[in-house]
């Protein structure tokens, strides 16, 4: 039974998330109905990871094993005509490696948190932008983000619900540069805790707006802490951007 590896890109805003939940409507469910239509097959498919409420992608890595030896192109095109008009699209398909998985395999995640920041809202980019209206200080931002990079304890950017078993995580690359009215936060790590990157931006906002300090961020860092943690940044401006993998399926197509 081949397993295809698929690149995805979705606006989450019409889901209650990625993971296929009973009775809403979800990025999962509309992809496994694709398959379904496509090819008859009822499958579950595999993820590299499960994004929120109303958080995009344009990197997201699935994986499905179909019982057939399908051309890899033909998995892709199928499946685009069959997402018609869900807001998801299949940009790559390949044969995986042997034993490769979409989530165990991955060695590193990649965000991107965008945020327009000027005092007209958005027009073209309403639902995928954070709209800060009070001028940031990017430069400040970046700096105040060094001291979350490192292994840590991020209780305090862990959201709640969190299922992960420890809130030790390691965190790779956290940046923050501006482009004109937009301000761009990048994260990369192995994994991350439930909501962490919206929350780490949030703390970060508060900086850029001059409410807090670098050591205020690192404070609220060491407090392990929920209640020290700043806003939290709202799901529209996310996006799952990359997986990365040491062994990478080579191209079919």
């Amino acid at each position: 039974m081949p397993r295809y590896r698929l690149l995805i890109e979705y606006d989450g805003r019409p889901y209650h998330g990625f993971q296929a939940q009973a009775g809403l409507p979800s990025v999962q469910g509309a992809i496994e109905r694709a398959v379904k239509a496509f090819c008859g097959q009822t499958l579950r498919l595999q993820a590299a990871g499960r994004t929120d409420t109303g958080v995009h992608a344009t990197g997201q890595v699935i994986h499905v094993d179909l019982e057939k030896d399908w051309r890899p192109e033909v998995v892709r095109d199928a499946l685009n005509a069959h997402l018609v008009p869900e807001p998801i699209v299949v940009l790559e398909a390949q044969v995986a490696p042997e034993g490769w998985h979409a989530r165990f395999s991955a060695t590193r995640r990649r965000y991107l948190y965008r945020i327009l920041n000027r005092r007209s809202p958005p027009a073209l980019e309403q639902g995928r932008v954070w709209h800060v209206k009070k001028p940031l200080d990017a430069e400040a931002m970046h700096r105040a983000a060094q001291v979350l990079v490192g292994h840590h304890d991020f209780t305090t950017f862990r959201d709640l619900g969190c299922q992960a078993k420890s809130p030790m995580k390691t965190l790779d690359v956290a940046a923050v540069r501006r482009e004109g009215e937009h301000v761009f936060l990048d994260f990369a790590s192995r994994s991350f805790l439930h909501r962490q990157v919206r929350s780490m931006t949030g703390s970060l906002a508060e900086v850029g707006v001059g409410r807090w300090t670098a050591d205020d961020l690192k404070a609220a860092l060491e407090a392990r802490d929920r209640k020290a943690c700043g806003p939290v940044a709202p799901a529209e401006g996310l996006y799952l951007t990359a997986v990365e993998y040491e062994l990478l399926p080579r191209a079919n197509n």
